[in-house]
């Protein structure tokens, strides 16, 4: 009985992760779209399948930031990094990481990136971790070095798109 109690709700919470796919639009800081995120609930956080076109060349931080604007030219009006903990920079920095800390991911030469990020830190659920509560998400001009506070010396924000539930 025990272990048809505890399958019962294995299947239900990864059904309900399942559930839970949030595609968003990312533009540049001339408003152009160059390409979508799609968050998807897992057990270890939220993975986020990028798709992009028109970023470029090289390794870029991403990273979920605190307030759900993505206003261009420089997309400051998103704040800094999602962090409810308040801790410091970077999955090196032994005072870290944000919860919107993740991996860089790389733009090829053709300007063009089809990969996933894991952020660990943050989940589509309702709570403090959760990123439907009013975030969003900001590419960076270069990679971020993983440890130095606030934001990792990852540069100019060159890409954002506000993180919201489907409607």
């Amino acid at each position: 009985m025990t272990k048809l109690i505890l399958a019962s709700l294995l299947f239900a919470s990864v059904a309900h992760a399942d559930d839970k796919k949030i595609t968003i639009d990312l533009n540049d800081a001339a408003g152009k779209k160059v390409g979508t995120a799609e968050l998807s609930a897992v057990p270890k956080g939220v993975t986020i399948a990028l798709d992009i076109t028109g970023l470029p060349p090289g390794d870029h931080a991403i990273h979920v930031h605190e307030t759900a604007k993505c206003d261009a030219p420089d997309f400051k009006s998103a704040g800094g990094h999602f962090n409810p903990e308040h801790k410091q920079h970077g999955t090196g920095n032994k005072q870290g990481p944000h919860a919107g800390d993740m991996p860089n991911f790389n733009v090829g030469k053709d300007g063009k990136a089809k990969t996933s990020v894991i952020a660990p830190g943050v989940t589509l659920d309702a709570g403090p971790h959760g990123v439907l509560n009013g975030t969003a998400l900001v590419i960076h001009a270069k990679a971020d070095d993983m440890k130095t506070d606030p934001a990792g010396a990852a540069g100019d924000r060159i890409a954002c798109g506000v993180i919201a539930a489907k409607k």
